[in-house]
């Protein structure tokens, strides 16, 4: 389950990408648009990164190998 700090994150994102469609809607120029999309897909992947690495030590103390091992593969993408 997603702790606090993801979900907290996950709501930035949410507010950054609404801020997107506006800058979009208001014809903002392109650079500064793709800059913002830039930000939200790093955010994205470092919450993608945190909820594998909390999986991952999860799978290792329930010495679930076989989930460790598709959560591992997924990590190192």
């Amino acid at each position: 389950m997603a702790s606090d700090p993801q979900i907290t994150q996950l709501k930035r994102i949410s507010g950054q990408l609404d801020g997107i469609v506006r800058m979009y809607e208001s014809e903002r120029d392109c650079i500064d648009v793709v800059h913002q999309i830039v930000a939200v897909r790093n955010s994205l992947s470092r919450v993608a990164k945190d909820l594998l690495t909390t999986e991952a030590c999860s799978c290792s103390k329930k010495q679930d190998i076989d989930r460790l091992d598709t959560v591992l593969k997924e990590l190192l993408r």
